[in-house]
């Protein structure tokens, strides 16, 4: 992976991380309530559930994406996931308040095979989820040439990157959730979402580049044999 490619996995990593969203604040509250072991254990529920995504995304759509991975139209298909995406989370208006779950609160006795699933559910339930990553897969698929060793490494540091800032998140809770007033979290889900659709739009528009002008080694060597 080049230096750009690294930085790029740890920055989308670190954004995951901070998406406004149910599983956002269970594992504040997770951490808060029950300590920081629950809050990992919940959480590492919600990791495994985005790998399971990532690997539906991967061989649902492997041979479709090996077909065409050098054509275009795939920054159009990857750039309209993320732009509806983004979309969505943008007019979601059920983050306005904080989420409450009384049922979070469990018996003296932590009961951590219990968040587990509890943090894998809440998020694989999620449809947009599994969108999300299919964006992501078709766009840095692309990018990669479709290697698997390199698919492998740039989404192995996404999650590890996402996972770090999650438990930077629940050593921190306490302070975190002082400062996340219900007017806070709303504007930040909808700069989120508006940040989703303006990535998302810019890979639309360059869905409608033509094939060769996308290849900038091909036009340098061209270049060079005029000249």
């Amino acid at each position: 992976m080049t230096f750009y490619e690294l930085k790029e996995a740890i920055l989308v990593g670190f954004f995951l991380s901070f998406m406004i969203g149910p599983v956002f604040f269970m594992l504040i509250q997770t951490s808060i309530l029950k300590g920081a072991r629950a809050a990992l254990a919940f959480d590492l529920g919600v990791v495994l559930s985005d790998i399971i995504f990532i690997l539906i995304a991967y061989y649902g759509s492997k041979s479709f994406l090996e077909e065409i991975k050098d054509d275009p139209r795939l920054f159009f298909f990857g750039g309209s996931i993320l732009f509806v995406y983004g979309l969505i989370t943008y007019m979601d208006k059920s983050q306005k308040r904080v989420i409450q779950d009384e049922t979070l609160v469990l018996p003296e006795k932590t009961n951590y095979k219990k968040l587990f699933f509890k943090g894998f559910f809440l998020n694989f339930i999620n449809v947009g989820v599994l969108a999300f990553w299919l964006g992501m897969l078709v766009i840095v698929g692309s990018n990669l040439e479709m290697n698997p060793t390199k698919i492998f490494n740039y989404f192995a540091l996404i999650v590890f990157s996402y996972l770090i800032t999650d438990i930077g998140k629940i050593l921190l809770a306490k302070q975190l959730i002082k400062q996340l007033t219900p007017a806070v979290t709303f504007k930040i889900k909808r700069a989120m979402g508006i940040m989703l659709m303006v990535f998302g739009l810019v890979l639309v528009i360059k869905g409608f580049i033509p094939k060769e002008k996308l290849h900038f080694k091909n036009g340098i060597e061209k270049v060079r044999k005029t000249s």
